[in-house]
Formats: C-alpha cells, sequence, structure tokens
C-alpha cells in the first residue's frame, strides 16, 4: 500500500512529457525545473514554470518573471524568494499567446532587479529537448 501511494505522488510530481528543464544560478542561489504548454482556457495554450529556487549560503535571493506582451515590457514580478538555506517553489502559469515572452532571473536581495544572473528566456523552445 505505501509503495503505491509513494508511485502515485512521485507520478504527480514528475513534468509531463515533453517538458524543456531549465535553470539558472546567481552567487549563492540556484532555480530550476521544468517549462511546458498545457491546454488552456482561451484560444491560445498556457504556458507553466515550475521548479524550485534555493538558497545555498548566506544573504537572501528572489526569483523574478519579466513578461513583455505585444513589444511592451511589463515590469519584473517576483515569484520566490529565499534566505539562507531555504527553498521556495516556483510555479507560474500565463496565456502562450504568439506576442508574448518570458524571461526569469535569480537576483541577490528580494526587493530588486539590480543584481541579477542575465535574464533567461521560458517562452523560446528548442527544436529537441536536450539530452
Amino acid at each position: 500500500m505505501f509503495a503505491a501511494v509513494a508511485t502515485a505522488a512521485a507520478l504527480a510530481l514528475a513534468p509531463p512529457v515533453g517538458a524543456v528543464p531549465w535553470s539558472l544560478a546567481y552567487e549563492t542561489a540556484s532555480a530550476g525545473g521544468h517549462r511546458w504548454v498545457e491546454r488552456g482556457s482561451g484560444v491560445f495554450p498556457d504556458v507553466v514554470v515550475e521548479g524550485t529556487l534555493t538558497g545555498n549560503g548566506p544573504g537572501c535571493h528572489a526569483l523574478w518573471i519579466r513578461m513583455i506582451y505585444d513589444l511592451a515590457p511589463a515590469w519584473p514580478v517576483k515569484k520566490a524568494e529565499v534566505c539562507g538555506t531555504q527553498t521556495a517553489p516556483v510555479q507560474v502559469r500565463f496565456s502562450g499567446f504568439p506576442t508574448t515572452t518570458g524571461s526569469v532571473t535569480v537576483c541577490r536581495g528580494t526587493q530588486d532587479t539590480q543584481h541579477c544572473a542575465a535574464w533567461q528566456s521560458i517562452t523560446t523552445w528548442p527544436v529537441r529537448p536536450p539530452a
């Protein structure tokens, strides 16, 4: 019985087939997970980004997302923060409209995007998933 429950829990946490891994790090923090598309409530699919932000040392860090809608950039939005050796979940979902792009970064501190890793796209897709 316990094995069946553990297997079901592991399957619920596994990303869907076709999910693309993402990861980045800055100073003593790292973030990573998977991203994929799902049927949305509208005409276009939803983009789903899930993972974790992990602190691996002193100080606080935050994961930020920056969206661009029809060539108009929105302000970065903080999606997770950690201090010390904490871990926080990352969960982002948005409509995959063809002219919407998004990027993610990890920054020192939790107030702004002044000292950060390079922004990484979460809306470009490889021709085939990495091996």
